[in-house]
């Protein structure tokens, strides 16, 4: 019978874990890319078949349909304001190589897990901070501060979970 405690199997759940944390934190960065075709289709999709939707978030549907507009005016008279963008998202993808480091070897890389810690609580005073400078809703604002909330509690997990496999490298109980 295998130990779901012992050292190898803290560092698979480890590992798994990192993998889902890498894979949203991509996800979420590749999406950055093609911002003006993704608020098309998607201000378009709450006009077509998710009307529904902005039937229910009149709120929502109207924000979608100020961004898409925003963002095609943008990008059609200074295209070099959506640069941010790219950047934003080579971030995401540069952040989600570094976790190849607690991947590898999560007790010596532990720190990198803490370091993505530090980043998602930091976005919760980024949104308070910044959304009423720049003319965000509140609400939109709360769905920013949604994945520092998210994404620190996998990292959280992870961290504890290192944490009890360097105790088990060390013989600590």
């Amino acid at each position: 019978m295998s130990d779901t405690n012992g050292p190898r199997a803290l560092l698979t759940r480890i590992r798994v874990w990192l993998v889902v944390f890498v894979v949203c934190l991509v996800l979420s960065g590749a999406t950055a890319f093609p911002l003006v075709t993704e608020l098309r289709l998607l201000d378009s999709a709450l006009t077509g078949g998710a009307a529904p939707v902005a039937d229910l978030l009149p709120g929502l549907a109207e924000w979608i349909h100020r961004v898409r507009e925003g963002v095609a005016t943008a990008d059609e008279q200074a295209p070099y304001l959506l640069y941010g963008t790219d950047w934003l998202a080579f971030a995401h993808l540069v952040i989600a190589v570094a976790f190849y480091g607690p991947y590898r070897d999560p007790v010596r890389n532990i720190w990198v897990v803490e370091f993505g810690m530090i980043a998602c609580v930091g976005i919760v005073p980024l949104a308070l901070i910044c959304g009423p400078i720049r003319d965000i809703p509140f609400w939109w604002s709360v769905i920013d501060m949604s994945f520092g909330v998210i994404g620190i509690l996998p990292l959280l997990h992870v961290r504890k979970l290192i944490k009890r496999l360097e105790a088990a490298h060390s013989g600590r109980p």
